[in-house]
């Protein structure tokens, strides 16, 4: 993340995002695959790790060492073929946009740090500073309730982020900067996409 200044002066902050370049590695339609979609190649491996059958299948694309291998779904699946390149030119400043990513996997934590619990009493001897408390019920239902916070692992789930502004395009570089933060680490992969229903 950073920071710019509109016209106005405003204090903007922004995340930096490489989108690109994305190669098209297969055109799925609906009568060959039952749906319309098109598989997108982006960053780079070495080729040593990417095993026989998946070479041959990336080759048609005129290359072989894709990082990262995602879906998107077109509706018109014709107008691409393999081995086409998507820019950062595709999106437009201003425009409004939906972040898919990964959040940051924090482990196995307690409920303080996973649900924002404030805490039990630090003084008169309590002995119940970071616990859940009670968690049962009494004689009925004597059980504990689906979906009750407890402690346990946090992070590391698929967010989606809607209505994300973008604040700048630098095609020379297929940067995107995005206004505030989006899931995941620094060197985490996002998905952004076009919102299926605009208002």
């Amino acid at each position: 993340m950073t920071s710019q200044f509109t016209s106005e002066g405003k204090y903007i902050p922004v995340t930096v995002i490489q989108v690109g370049p994305c190669v098209v590695t297969q055109v799925k339609t609906t009568d060959i695959d039952g749906y319309n979609a098109l598989q997108l190649g982006f960053g780079e491996k070495s080729p040593k790790s990417i095993n026989k059958p998946m070479q041959g299948h990336l080759t048609k694309s005129g290359r072989e060492n894709f990082e990262v291998l995602k879906e998107v779904p077109v509706d018109d699946p014709e107008s691409y073929k393999p081995g086409q390149t998507i820019t950062a030119e595709l999106f437009g400043v201003g425009e409004r946009v939906e972040i898919v990513g990964i959040s940051k996997g924090r482990g196995f934590s307690g409920v303080m740090k996973r649900h924002g619990f404030s805490g039990g009493k630090k003084t008169h001897g309590s002995h119940s500073h970071r616990i859940p408390g009670s968690i049962g019920c009494s004689a009925w239902p004597a059980k504990v309730i689906k979906g009750k916070k407890m402690p346990g692992n946090f992070g590391n789930d698929q967010k989606t982020i809607r209505n994300v502004e973008i604040f700048d395009i630098r095609p020379k570089d297929n940067l995107v900067l995005l206004k505030g933060p989006v899931p995941g680490a620094k060197s985490g992969h996002i998905t952004i996409r076009k919102p299926k229903y605009t208002k």
